[in-house]
């Protein structure tokens, strides 16, 4: 792990924990509980993504469909970028300044976990895209 170093609004050991806080969330499969309020304003303050509203809102946006799961972890994918993706809200650089470190740091760790989230996603929006796909066609008195 890198050093982290303190800001004004942020503590070196306070961005240790948001980084582990982050990792427990990807090892724990994106569960709703594992979201904490440091990670979800550390995302919104410090690596450009809107609020949504409030923390339910962002985890809805982001990490319920499939598609959606897969353009949030674009941000954080070191495989893309050259190691520094850019913000998938603004299409910008966010790793920079005093929040580098520990935005660095989490782009490494996501890099690890990215390749079964996207796997896992992609089942997932395969499921959603084809329950919609019956219906509309149940709709329409058809079926596949």
């Amino acid at each position: 792990m890198e050093e982290m170093s303190d800001t004004r609004f942020m503590k070196a050991d306070e961005k240790r924990r948001v980084l582990r806080q982050w990792e427990r969330f990807l090892k724990g499969g994106l569960k709703r509980e594992l979201f904490t309020k440091a990670l979800y304003n550390h995302l919104i303050q410090h690596c450009s993504f809107i609020a949504h509203y409030n923390l339910g809102g962002f985890y809805e946006t982001y990490f319920l469909a499939g598609d959606d799961i897969a353009t949030f972890f674009s941000q954080f994918d070191g495989r893309r970028g050259g190691g520094s993706p850019p913000s998938v809200e603004y299409g910008m650089s966010w790793v920079t300044g005093e929040y580098e470190d520990i935005n660095r740091e989490m782009i490494a760790v996501a890099t690890r976990w990215i390749p079964g989230i996207l796997k896992s996603a992609a089942a997932t929006q395969r499921i959603a895209d084809v329950s919609q796909a019956q219906a509309l066609l149940a709709k329409h008195g058809m079926a596949l």
